[in-house]
């Protein structure tokens, strides 16, 4: 597992709050109070995980975001957002963010984010599919383990294909440690678009709050049905 993480905001105190949250967790933490010095130790450290806030003097989050994923691609970008920031948290997901959390920052929310990163990073490692398909009565569940993204296209092509092959309702039943980007939410709504155009009704389940707020925004819950629960999903079919 991961074991540096790099800190970047220009509010100092935010800076030695995670710190210290980071370093009890046992991370070797490296700061900058810019997006040019962040990019720099970046560079100097090349450190699996960052955390940027999104908006700073100088170089911005996104800007920042940009110029990591151009170093490498694979890195895990968390962007620290402020309240009214969500259509740049959707721009970051586009850039290839991999999550993000809301200023004053939850313990809990930081926590879940970072369990995310590390699992992805972790399953990047691994061969096995990110999607499982599995009968649950007399609907079709996706199970869905990983990111959503450009990268695994075909893979959640493959599963819809085997799902769609049974009758019934169709479940997709996100994880905790599944994400979706922009690339992703795009491919998941050109799916869920199939769908409707062939009567299919679809559920979707387990989302994490901040991935259900962007879901709300980009329409996709006029396509499908949101639960909290995979049980509450089946319930409702």
């Amino acid at each position: 597992m991961p074991s540096k993480i790099l800190i970047i905001d220009d509010e100092r105190p935010t800076l030695a709050m995670f710190a210290l949250f980071l370093e009890a967790y046992g991370y070797e933490v490296f700061t900058a109070a810019s997006g040019a010095e962040g990019i720099e130790m970046f560079r100097k450290h090349a450190v699996p995980i960052v955390l940027t806030d999104i908006k700073m003097p100088g170089m911005n989050g996104l800007e920042v975001l940009d110029a990591i994923k151009k170093i490498d691609p694979v890195t895990e970008v968390i962007i620290i957002t402020g309240h009214g920031d969500m259509d740049l948290a959707i721009s970051a997901l586009g850039l290839g963010a991999t999550d993000f959390i809301n200023k004053p920052i939850q313990q809990a929310k930081l926590d879940a984010a970072l369990n995310r990163a590390k699992e992805r990073i972790r399953r990047s490692h691994d061969e096995k599919t990110n999607y499982v398909v599995r009968r649950q009565g007399e609907s079709s569940v996706i199970e869905i383990c990983g990111e959503v993204n450009s990268k695994a296209e075909t893979r959640l092509d493959d599963a819809f294909s085997s799902a769609l092959r049974e009758a019934g309702k169709l479940v997709l039943s996100f994880t905790k440690e599944s994400s979706i980007n922009g690339a992703g939410m795009a491919l998941l709504t050109q799916r869920l678009l199939e769908c409707r155009d062939n009567g299919k009704a679809v559920a979707l389940c387990g989302l994490t709050d901040d991935i259900r707020k962007i879901v709300d925004m980009v329409g996709i819950g006029k396509l499908a049905r949101i639960f909290d629960t995979e049980e509450e999903a089946l319930e409702n079919s």
